[in-house]
């Protein structure tokens, strides 16, 4: 799975150093909305956002968060354009997360350990971690009790180990949905929608995962 961070298009960024730096990066239009991401064999770059057009994502957007703080947020992804893809960190977190009693000890994982030349390269869920960590965000923070009168302390994870599903789970991001056709405006409208039609509309891969209006029979469920 992948993860990128959405920043608008290029007015939509406050900072003037950041834009020129967006700027260095990226010719296209002003007008364009803009991502930024780090992904395999590119590093850390900013894109159109219909670069994602044919593709089925996913939205998650953090609650609450103000413009001030957005901003910030913006600025450190700025800030990494042009870090390398850390594939090292890939693999130390696939090792990481399997059952060390299976692994020869050679095989474990170093994602811990400090390797010089590491902070200059990223993967896309660890930079965008990083990021609303410059604002004390939380995406899936361990929360403790930490001493005998009930204090309640939130402790940052470590955004070497966050992956992109993390945005998904956490429960101060919103995954927001995009309907074909919404009727949540309008009670029952759900009925009025464009179910019946001619005959033929699915082709040979569809046809059995999906049914025409004529395979139903509506009496069954009345």
């Amino acid at each position: 799975s992948h993860a990128a961070l959405y920043i608008g298009r290029l007015h939509d960024v406050h900072n003037p150093f950041s834009r020129r730096r967006i700027q260095s990066w990226y010719d296209g239009q002003p007008d364009v909305q803009l991502i930024i991401e780090s992904e395999l064999g590119r590093g850390t770059v900013v894109r159109p956002l219909h670069a994602y057009e044919r593709d089925h994502i996913r939205l998650s957007r953090p609650r609450e968060l103000n413009w001030h703080d957005a901003q910030k947020v913006i600025d450190y992804a700025v800030s990494q354009l042009g870090t390398d893809y850390n594939v090292r960190q890939i693999v130390d977190l696939f090792r990481f997360l399997m059952p060390w009693a299976i692994l020869p000890r050679r095989w474990r994982s170093t994602l811990f350990n400090y390797r010089p030349g590491a902070m200059t390269k990223t993967v896309c869920s660890t930079m965008i971690a990083e990021a609303f960590a410059q604002i004390q965000y939380p995406i899936l923070p361990l929360v403790k009790k930490v001493s005998e009168t009930g204090e309640i302390r939130l402790f940052r994870r470590n955004p070497k180990l966050c992956v992109p599903s993390d945005f998904d789970y956490s429960p101060y991001f919103d995954v927001i949905k995009y309907p074909y056709i919404d009727f949540s405006h309008s009670k029952m409208r759900y009925r009025l929608l464009p179910w019946s039609g001619k005959p033929g509309g699915l082709t040979a891969e569809e046809n059995g995962f999906y049914l025409e209006e004529s395979d139903l029979d509506p009496s069954r469920f009345e």
